[in-house]
């Protein structure tokens, strides 16, 4: 049995469908992230969750219970928001007390779980520190801290970092998991940002529409999309109109491309889509699988260059490591696509 269970979902709007028929699963321990465009249902999804919503169809389970009839209160979950929502007349130690104090815990115990809470995020000795003179960065730990102070069943993630600038956002992508691994809690956060979702989650729920579209590891999801959509909302350009024209053979605009046996691909004839990854995108030659191409794009991306090539069928976009030989616009080569790259999509 799963931790929690989402079975059949179904909400809408001034008549106009927002979730429909969404179930999911999420195992005790493990961060689960719901990933997808503005729009899809993510954030009501977690409403839902927490009970400041309610499914026109469907039920929530919490550990096999049903909390259609539970109260917001006594559901045990807690539901962190982007704005953080921090008390601006009460300490550092205050805000992350609050909902031990609301449960009438002894003094003393408080005082020790906000102490390990703010240790725990990296927030030592600022108990008596002004909220309002928090960084943004400190302000997100700080509500963090108060949302993992009073034991929650459940924790759920608005968007936790899309108020972050970049340098704070990605130093705070490696440091949540590891504080939620710490505390060992259940959470359920939301974003719309497919780097984001790879970096904090155990399991990746993909929504377009209010449908899930996909649900898995984020290898997996990321690996094996599900559909064109998919691979295009997780940033993989390369896709082709494609048809089977033998074994582990398809023929698409580029020319014919040999297919890994690992790919299962439908019967002959059957029409789909190619995805290309561009890390089996190669600069060299072999007896298949290669063409030549002409460099049209070229941009630095600090890390890494983007390469967009021009062949006689398309285009192809690929990521080349700052340091190694990266061509230049204009230049002629050779273009390799390892069979292992390619992946095959029935729409």
């Amino acid at each position: 049995m799963a931790y929690l269970e989402l079975h059949h979902i179904h909400k809408t709007y001034n008549e106009v469908p927002l979730l429909r028929d969404v179930s999911f699963e999420v195992q005790q321990g493990e961060t689960a992230c719901l990933l997808g465009s503005s729009g899809s249902g993510k954030t009501t999804l977690l409403r839902i969750i927490a009970g400041l919503e309610e499914p026109e169809q469907g039920s929530v389970l919490l550990e096999g219970r049903d909390l259609a009839n539970v109260p917001v209160h006594q559901r045990g979950i807690v539901l962190m928001f982007q704005e953080y929502a921090l008390f601006p007349h009460r300490t550092v130690g205050e805000n992350v007390a609050f909902g031990l104090r609301m449960k009438n815990e002894p003094k003393s115990r408080i005082a020790a779980r906000v102490e390990s809470m703010l240790a725990l995020v990296g927030l030592e000795g600022f108990e008596g520190r002004d909220v309002n003179e928090l960084s943004g960065g400190e302000q997100q730990r700080v509500a963090l801290a108060r949302s993992l102070a009073s034991h929650p069943n459940l924790l759920l993630l608005d968007e936790p970092l899309g108020a972050l600038d970049r340098n704070l956002r990605e130093r705070l992508l490696e440091e949540l998991p590891l504080i939620l691994q710490r505390v060992g809690v259940t959470a359920v956060t939301v974003t719309h940002d497919q780097e984001e979702a790879f970096a904090l989650a155990d399991r990746v729920i993909l929504l377009n529409e209010g449908q899930v579209v996909q649900s898995g590891a984020p290898e997996t999801v990321y690996r094996y999309p599900a559909s064109a959509w998919a691979a295009r909302f997780l940033g993989q350009n390369n896709l082709f109109p494609a048809e089977v024209i033998g074994p582990q053979l398809v023929g698409t605009s580029l020319g014919k491309l040999h297919v890994s046996e690992a790919v299962k691909l439908p019967a002959l004839g059957t029409k789909g889509t190619l995805l290309i990854h561009e890390e089996g995108i190669h600069l060299e030659s072999h007896s298949i699988n290669t063409f030549t191409a002409k460099v049209v794009q070229r941009s630095y991306h600090g890390y890494a260059y983007r390469v967009k090539v021009l062949l006689p069928g398309g285009s192809l976009h690929f990521t080349r490591a700052r340091g190694r030989n990266t061509p230049h616009a204009g230049e002629t080569l050779s273009v390799y696509i390892s069979p292992d790259a390619l992946h095959w999509l029935a729409k």
